[in-house]
């Protein structure tokens, strides 16, 4: 099991980068993140008020259908975060390999 704070992180990464294709609404964004990482409506909505609170994400609404419907845009500040996730991946593969060796060591 993924520790819940990385894991979070790892989310809202997959949040911005969902939004990096094009501008997107809720239903949609489960969708788009669920082939890489599960998410639930319930952790997609407080990571979207976090993102949009912190900057990152830009909210309007739109008519769809004859309903209002809410979609959200990636801002510069939310590009930003997703460069910094890659500048820092290597650090996590460094980790990663560093924990792998241990465990074969014990093997």
């Amino acid at each position: 099991m993924v520790d819940i704070q990385l894991k979070k992180g790892l989310l809202e990464v997959c949040v911005l980068s969902a939004l990096s294709r094009g501008d997107s609404y809720g239903y949609r964004i489960i969708g788009d993140v669920s082939s890489c990482i599960e998410i639930s409506e319930s952790t997609l909505y407080p990571i979207l008020k976090r993102l949009e609170g912190s900057g990152c994400l830009l909210t309007y609404s739109q008519e769809h259908n004859g309903r209002l419907r809410k979609y959200y845009s990636i801002m510069p500040e939310g590009k930003r975060r997703i460069d910094d996730f890659l500048a820092e991946w290597h650090e996590m593969e460094d980790v990663y390999h560093f924990v792998l060796e241990g465990e074969k060591k014990d093997e």
